[in-house]
């Protein structure tokens, strides 16, 4: 009996998304990862009605504009306050952790992600949402469910197929509970985080993502988040062009977007080195001028689901609908590079529906007998420029069609997706979060190809001299001391150009020691080991993607 139990976990453990049992676990994962969601999402409502002091958070916007001035700049002050202190206190580098970093951990981490950091940024993000942080909720709620399957991964001392399944279980679970979007929460895990369709993952993701979405339903009921006028006509054949060009707009303004937001973020990083900043006092800085901005715009406070509902029912100007939309931009960047929580995917969401209607207004006013309701500019922009961001036209277009419950103009929102991740994708690195971690140096947008090399430190796959290292020592130490040697600690991605650019067969490993000391030889990086490890690595990637 202890034998079948033994080889049941050992099932469990490396092969857990091909079991009947797994899919137990993922809906576990599942409904724990809803209730997180679930509560992260009261508690931003019970913060927020308490700071700003209404019960109605629907017209927060307009409620903010009924404030004095002062509370309009102090409540965001006093949130970046808190958010610099916990992250100076819980966090070395005094970054929030978000999407990216759950990407990061289910290609080079075997599904795991960072707890304490994570929850210092989980308690950040609340309070950056909760006080005018111009952000969206889905990115640290995505974080929170990592963090949980890791704790499951680490419990079952799960592989690495088995705990980015988890994770991918997780994160579909997180999406449709804030969503209330069943199929883009499974397809979003699959398409951004796992980044691959493989059939052993879907069932497990579908059971958990289903899990989520019923928490959500218990408490909220089968509403949307949006509710769009009556009339969505479409003469699509007429308009088609129209939607080609609103996608390629909306595709550069997401390129702005992006770019915005590293940009203000390599510019406040400059201003901190130069005078010596501490990064606790950054996010206080992000909110006094989110406070600032808030006096005469409170549309930029939280996530903009006021503002967005107003764009997609086509209540606002033109002029209205530009000037909101560079004015969240310019927030989203200034909460960001002030390191104060949140996700992109909400704001997005609000960029893409005032560019969408800023686009039908002007399109339909310039041709108002060839065209349908300006305001399914606004739903097709609302996706396309999500997409473009996220990076994920799949998973978008779908989140798009649940949110609103309006699936009859999928062709329309379909077209300006396509075109908009089309042209983004040209001039970033493919997404938001991968152009987030090739800043960090980790190379994910160009496959596992790029990212595998960085896996493998030199110290695993070098020949120790307890070996046969079929390399004399004199060898070795010549080539010490010509510079050609790796430290014990580098990875195969600094080792592999070595060999392409000498031609050598084997490169010395050393171990520095401390300054003015002669480093210690522990061995040989032969070429050919090299080589094995990183097709070893390349082979077992295929298998998991492709089975």
């Amino acid at each position: 009996m202890a034998n079948v139990f033994a080889r049941g976990w050992q099932l469990l453990r490396h092969r857990g998304p091909s079991q009947v049992q797994f899919w137990f676990i993922a809906l576990l994962i599942g409904i724990g990862a809803g209730f997180a969601a679930l509560l992260f999402r009261r508690a931003i409502d019970w913060l927020q009605a308490s700071v700003y002091g209404t019960e109605d958070l629907s017209q927060l916007h307009s409620f903010a504009g009924t404030l004095d001035w002062f509370w309009a700049l102090i409540i965001p002050m006093g949130g970046g306050i808190a958010v610099g202190v916990i992250l100076y206190l819980f966090t070395t580098d005094g970054r929030v952790r978000s999407v990216a970093d759950v990407i990061e951990g289910a290609a080079l981490h075997d599904g795991r992600v960072e707890r304490k950091e994570g929850l210092a940024s989980a308690a950040s993000s609340l309070i950056t949402l909760s006080t005018g942080g111009s952000t969206g909720r889905e990115g640290p709620v995505v974080h929170i469910a990592a963090m949980i399957s890791s704790w499951v991964s680490n419990v079952l001392h799960a592989d690495g197929i088995t705990g980015r399944d988890l994770l991918g279980c997780a994160v579909a679970a997180a999406v449709s509970a804030s969503f209330n979007a069943p199929i883009a929460g499974a397809l979003f895990a699959l398409e951004v985080v796992l980044r691959h369709f493989a059939l052993h993952s879907f069932a497990p993701i579908v059971v958990a993502s289903a899990a989520g979405t019923v928490i959500n339903r218990l408490a909220f009921g089968d509403v949307t988040e949006f509710t769009l006028p009556g009339t969505t006509a479409l003469e699509f054949y007429l308009e088609l062009p129209a939607f080609l060009i609103l996608g390629m707009v909306c595709g550069l303004v997401a390129v702005v977007m992006i770019r915005a937001i590293f940009w203000a973020d390599d510019l406040e990083s400059r201003i901190q080195s130069r005078i010596g900043m501490p990064y606790w006092i950054r996010p206080m800085l992000a909110g006094a001028l989110l406070g600032a901005m808030a006096i005469f715009f409170p549309h930029i406070i939280g996530v903009g689901y006021e503002t967005t509902s107003l764009a997609l029912t086509g209540q606002l100007l033109l002029w209205q609908a530009i000037v909101y939309a560079m004015l969240k931009v310019l927030a989203v960047a200034i909460t960001m590079a002030g390191r104060m929580g949140g996700g992109v995917f909400s704001p997005a969401l609000m960029v893409g529906a005032l560019t969408g209607l800023a686009f039908g207004l002007i399109a339909t006013g310039l041709f108002p007998n060839h065209s349908g309701a300006f305001t399914l500019y606004a739903l097709a922009g609302m996706g396309a420029v999500a997409a473009a961001v996220l990076g994920a036209p799949i998973s978008t277009t779908l989140i798009v069609f649940e949110l609103t419950g309006d699936w009859q103009t999928g062709l329309a929102v379909m077209v300006t997706v396509s075109i908009s991740t089309a042209v983004s994708s040209r001039l970033v690195d493919r997404s938001f979060f991968l152009t987030q971690l090739e800043r960090r140096g980790v190379h994910l947008a160009a496959g596992p190809q790029a990212y595998l090399l960085a896996m493998f430190r030199v110290s695993q796959v070098m020949r120790p001299w307890d070996a046969e290292t079929a390399a004399s020592e004199d060898a070795c130490w010549k080539l010490v001391e010509e510079g050609v040697y790796l430290n014990a600690n580098a990875t195969l991605e600094t080792a592999m150009p070595m060999f392409d650019t000498s031609g050598l067969t084997f490169v010395p490993v050393v171990a520095l020691r401390g300054e003015g000391q002669p480093p210690e030889l522990r061995g040989a990086l032969f070429h050919v080991d090299a080589l094995k490890a990183y097709n070893r690595a390349l082979a077992a990637t295929a298998e998991e993607e492709h089975s």
